[in-house]
């Protein structure tokens, strides 16, 4: 039924796997499909921003956060499991959502913290994937 499955994590943040992650693993098991794992890289924004900072500071952050992925998978996922790593750079969830649809996975699995006040006003991250989102989405709740 779910070929390709994206769980996507903030590894910053245990409540955006820590439910989740047990889910895809059983998912994945259950129907033997490719668990794509991916996490986010802020992008800064405008130049005035970014001039804070050295000149490679994105490679740095984007090589970290692979090194990053990868311990999490090891420690994380069992090896009989076949994973996908993938960083993302940007928006959380148009990075999710343009990936999801580039490798058309038929499931994206989510943490999801309770909403605080400013979430209201400016939207989280999985409630505009599951408004945007061609496949199914599970949101997992902490």
């Amino acid at each position: 039924m779910f070929k390709h499955i994206l769980l996507a994590v903030d590894l910053d943040q245990k409540d955006s796997w820590g439910k989740a992650l047990p889910t895809s693993v059983e998912y994945a098991k259950a129907f033997g499909s490719t668990l794509h794992i991916m996490t986010v890289v802020p992008n800064f924004g405008s130049s005035i921003v970014s001039s804070f900072f050295p000149k490679d500071h994105e490679e740095q952050m984007m090589e970290g956060a692979n090194k990053a992925l990868h311990k999490f998978v090891d420690d994380n996922i069992p090896d009989d499991i076949k994973v996908q790593h993938i960083i993302g750079h940007g928006n959380a969830y148009e990075e999710i959502l343009r990936i999801s649809e580039k490798i058309k996975t038929d499931v994206i699995i989510m943490g999801a913290h309770r909403p605080r006040m400013e979430d209201y006003l400016l939207g989280p991250n999985a409630a505009r994937v599951v408004r945007h989102a061609k496949c199914s989405v599970l949101v997992v709740r902490d």
